[in-house]
């Protein structure tokens, strides 16, 4: 079976859009704020004197957002200018616990987050906030680890900024991967400034970056070898299920990883800024199907879409993902065999028709969250970097890398393949690996998926408490 989210019938977009924004508070109670001696409010972040120290003129924007999450978890957001075009701002996310209100508890453990294509922090890595979620709000990878005392904090790249009906992307021209590897260490620079600022210290952070965060934080930690010991930020590294250079045994991969590069350096030289390999507005059109599915499940989609309800659609999305990403016809092929979302199952037909792990309209929520614009260069680089034909200065120094290292793959994801950078590439002697995997290899197509790491209603025990566990005994 073969789809083409290209052919998505335009679908009006509703108020869903930027729903969950939280509500501004610029002073926290002033006895409340002051009681806490020499801790300062995270409430006044924003005016933090050296926090932005060593950012090369980074700026804060507006005041910062407070929400409560849930019992004494709140979710602060502050906005950076990392750049002279006003489309180049980053978002910074902190979940935490509170003492009083504005203040966070002190906490020894840290961990940034970065998100990969399609969604932010929020739909990442707190996809149980999201309007229509139908779960617990405490059922997120952030949420969970702020739960156990964990600092956790994340960011938002200058993509995900971009607002839906932009018509010009030429503010994109001069962005990619490197640019969002720099934006992520400019986070945890302030991040860890923050830290100082409200009682936590100036200690390094552990750095998770998924699917394609993972690649970004990547070439993060390459470039990151290249600074003083002193003004380094990260302490361990977990890469979440993202191949950024495949082994020997995955060389057909590795060719088809080739020819997505071709394809898509052709189309960056033809002008094309935004988007990925199926064109401009992907983002959109997963927003679409997601809100289709929830709103209007039963409509049948109308030619050239294969003629199912929207609600099966959004089954395949998560459960047949590797059908969007194959174009046989131009020898293009996803970045592993039958990578997925989430574990489907399916009709003796082969329709998707549910989702394992994952609750309809939990992935409807989170499919309607997607960000509308990504930069299309990081996405051609990435590309790049997993054919290996080309000189990209991401991994010159990827060997000099010794911080300790845990991988975690899903099984029908990216899964075993994302296992040689960090065993192979990295100078790390410390290298753990957590493989979600729960069939053979040759029944991937219906094994624990990409978005199963941090959707699925048993992923807290299979997923978010190891990393939690490996955080605290390193």
């Amino acid at each position: 079976m073969r789809f083409n989210l290209r052919h998505i019938v335009p679908i009006a977009l509703l108020s869903l859009v930027g729903c969950g924004a939280e509500t501004p508070n610029t002073e926290a109670p002033a006895a409340e704020a002051e009681e806490v001696g020499q801790a300062r409010s995270m409430l006044r972040a924003t005016g933090c004197p050296g926090c932005l120290a060593g950012t090369d003129g980074a700026r804060f924007v507006d005041g910062v957002e407070r929400e409560q999450v849930t019992g004494d978890i709140y979710h602060y957001t502050l906005k950076l200018q990392v750049g002279p075009d006003a489309h180049d701002v980053i978002a910074l996310h902190r979940v935490v616990k509170e003492k009083a209100a504005g203040v966070p508890e002190k906490s020894a453990e840290s961990v940034f987050l970065v998100h990969g294509d399609a969604w932010d922090f929020r739909g990442a890595f707190m996809a149980s906030t999201l309007p229509g979620s139908g779960v617990d709000a405490d059922h997120s990878i952030a949420v969970y680890l702020a739960g156990k005392g964990v600092d956790v904090w994340g960011i938002d790249l200058r993509w995900t900024q971009v607002p839906l009906g932009t018509q010009d992307f030429s503010f994109m021209a001069g962005w990619n991967l490197g640019t969002h590897a720099q934006d992520v260490g400019t986070g945890l620079r302030v991040a860890r400034a923050l830290r100082r600022a409200t009682g936590s210290g100036y200690g390094k952070m552990n750095l998770l970056g998924w699917s394609r965060g993972a690649m970004v934080s990547y070439a993060w930690l390459n470039a990151e070898t290249q600074l003083p010991p002193g003004q380094r930020s990260v302490s361990g590294f977990i890469p979440v299920d993202m191949v950024v250079k495949f082994g020997p045994e995955a060389e057909q991969q590795r060719q088809w990883a080739c020819t997505r590069a071709a394809v898509a350096q052709q189309l960056r030289q033809a002008g094309q800024l935004e988007g990925n390999l199926s064109g401009p507005g992907a983002g959109v059109l997963i927003m679409q199907v997601g809100q289709a599915a929830t709103y209007w499940p039963d409509a049948v989609a109308q030619p050239p879409l294969p003629p199912l309800p929207y609600r099966n659609l959004g089954f395949a999305v998560g459960a047949a993902t590797f059908s969007f990403l194959t174009d046989a016809n131009h020898g293009i092929y996803p970045t592993v065999p039958a990578y997925h979302f989430s574990a489907g199952v399916f009709s003796p037909e082969g329709v998707p028709t549910g989702l394992q792990y994952v609750q309809p309209e939990q992935f409807f929520s989170l499919l309607s969250a997607a960000r509308p614009y990504q930069d299309f260069a990081e996405i051609v680089e990435g590309e790049q970097m997993q054919c290996g034909d080309k000189d990209l200065p991401y991994d010159d120094h990827l060997s000099e890398v010794k911080v300790p290292v845990l991988y975690v793959g899903a099984g029908g994801g990216f899964g075993r393949y994302g296992e040689y950078a960090v065993t192979n590439l990295l100078g790390s002697q410390d290298v753990s690996i957590v493989r979600v995997q729960r069939l053979t290899e040759s029944q991937r197509v219906a094994d624990y998926g990409h978005v199963d790491l941090f959707l699925a209603s048993d992923a807290e025990q299979s997923v978010w408490a190891p990393i939690y566990r490996w955080m605290k005994k390193h």
